[in-house]
């Protein structure tokens, strides 16, 4: 009679535990210690690091395999928990005893072939399922506690750094700018994913093992709340108010969703002309057309029941300029605008304080509406679809809240900044024009003018507010007393700080 065979399988749940641990050397010291007691030939070690928890182990089920074929009489295991911790596998094993099959343990004394031995494997097996079950509810009871925390408890994204468990992710001072750059690039519409792909490797944006960022990656990053300070789970849907700093803002982040949507696709044209579509007729109101006639470019009104204004492009150019002329500002008016601001810049300070102070009020509010909300969810007052729903909108709320919090318009630097760089580009719009090539003089034209009316022979030029307010200011005349100019150029700050207040204002709102 031939001898038997046996085959030995030994198993580690991590790959940690494989290459730092003793946990596989010493099962298979016991189990050759077995078979050598027993007298039972091992001809084929199997070797695994993956957890038993889960089914589709590919040496499990290899080795499985082969009993099955015949290629072996039985098998011996460390412990029943290394076989099997979910019943699926354990059902397998039994098949394979049922049919023959001989299975040893080589820690524990059972004999699987009677009704005592095999009920008392039976009753391991489900412990240890069900110690897995339970082990997998405490870690996401702790997963979850961080979450709640604003922490990320996984790997830090790309263009983050982790410190260790517990703790926030910091900003990789090397690959955060690359994210900012490739949210910005994209947001622009010029560049499409592959080609800011390719850019970004060129630049040096790696993985965290150190490949090139693949296209799909990179749309990933682009999608990633994380970026903006919020943590989402996929699984789940949730998202939580992240403590980490994020890299971009939210406006920034949303139009980079836009561009993805489809939203802000830029059209491109054949020839260049200044003022495409930015002409309309004074007497029907549609948009002129330009077109080229004996080397020199007109705007014509081509409606069919228009009388056809046309207009040479030098008209309109002369019009432009002598509306950005009123803009400029004399000396005594931009010492006196200097000296206002800085008065504005302190009191916006103040102002920045008590809005501080009401903010914290609304994100204490928030956090109890929070708290409020998993409460009436766990009494079952609505579905887990409408918790999640109505808990993404209050981390949103808080989110920009809390941006708003961080905003440098808060410290007055913000207003300061925009005042100045508006007075600057009022007072030098003249001289930028005439100096600006043909796309840098459609940029200044869309940026400070709403329309632009051709009216018979003459152009009629609309500025934006608050170019208007600047255009149509009392004049200083010379040889006034300085408190007296001071008390014209007084009503025109105000006006514009009030306006760019607002802009500001509705910028954040919108985010």
């Amino acid at each position: 009679m031939s001898q038997k065979k046996y085959f030995s399988y030994i198993r580690v749940s991590t790959q940690r535990q494989g290459q730092h641990g003793t946990s596989l050397a010493e099962q298979q010291a016991s189990i050759e210690r077995f078979a050598a007691g027993w007298k039972l030939p091992i001809v084929k070690r199997f070797e695994e690091r993956e957890t038993a928890a889960k089914q589709g182990r590919p040496v499990f089920l290899d080795m499985l395999k082969q009993l099955k074929s015949g290629q072996a009489d039985g098998v011996i295991i460390h412990k029943i928990d290394r076989s099997a911790r979910n019943l699926k596998d354990w059902a397998d094993l039994g098949t394979l005893i049922d049919g023959g099959i001989e299975v040893h343990f080589a820690s524990e004394s059972l004999d699987l072939n009677s009704r005592g031995g095999r009920l008392s494997a039976d009753i391991q097996a489900v412990v240890a399922s069900d110690y897995i079950r339970n082990l997998s509810e405490e870690a996401k009871k702790g997963l979850y506690g961080r979450l709640k925390q604003g922490l990320y408890p996984f790997r830090a994204m790309v263009g983050y750094l982790d410190r260790g468990s517990g703790k926030r992710k910091e900003i990789d001072p090397e690959t955060a700018p690359l994210i900012r750059r490739a949210f910005e690039l994209y947001a622009t519409s010029d560049w499409g994913l592959q080609d800011l792909t390719d850019e970004m490797n060129r630049c040096g944006l790696n993985t965290k093992r150190g490949n090139k960022t693949v296209r799909s990656g990179l749309a990933r990053i682009l999608h990633n709340p994380f970026y903006i300070g919020v943590i989402h789970i996929k699984k789940t849907g949730e998202r939580f108010v992240g403590i980490h700093d994020p890299i971009v803002t939210r406006d920034l982040y949303d139009r980079c969703q836009w561009v993805f949507a489809g939203k802000n696709v830029k059209k491109s044209t054949l020839l260049f002309f200044k003022y495409r579509r930015m002409v309309t007729c004074g007497e029907c109101s549609y948009t002129m057309s330009p077109e080229i006639q004996k080397g020199l470019t007109y705007y014509r009104c081509h409606y069919r029941d228009c009388i056809r204004l046309s207009v040479r492009e030098e008209v309109i150019n002369a019009a432009i300029a002598r509306e950005f002329k009123r803009l400029e500002l004399l000396p005594v008016e931009r010492e006196i605008l200097r000296k206002l601001s800085d008065v504005h810049a302190s009191q916006a300070e103040t102002d920045a304080n008590t809005f501080r102070q009401s903010a914290q009020m609304q994100l204490e509010k928030l956090r109890q509406r929070n708290s409020k909300l998993a409460e009436v969810y766990m009494e079952g007052t609505f579905d887990q679809e409408t918790y999640v729903q109505k808990k993404n909108e209050l981390v949103l709320q808080e989110q920009s809240l809390k941006e708003k919090m961080q905003s440098p318009q808060l410290d007055g630097r913000e207003i300061v900044s925009e005042l100045n760089d508006f007075f600057q580009l009022a007072n030098s719009a003249y001289l930028s024009y005439e100096l600006a090539n043909p796309e840098e003089r459609r940029d200044l034209v869309r940026k400070i003018t709403s329309n632009l009316t051709v009216e018979g022979k003459y152009v009629s030029i609309k500025l934006k507010t608050p170019f208007d307010l600047v255009a149509n200011r009392t004049p200083v005349q010379h040889g006034w007393p300085y408190r007296t100019a001071v008390r014209t150029i007084t009503p025109l700050l105000e006006k514009v700080r009030q306006y760019i207040e607002k802009s500001l204002d509705s910028d954040q709102s919108d985010e």
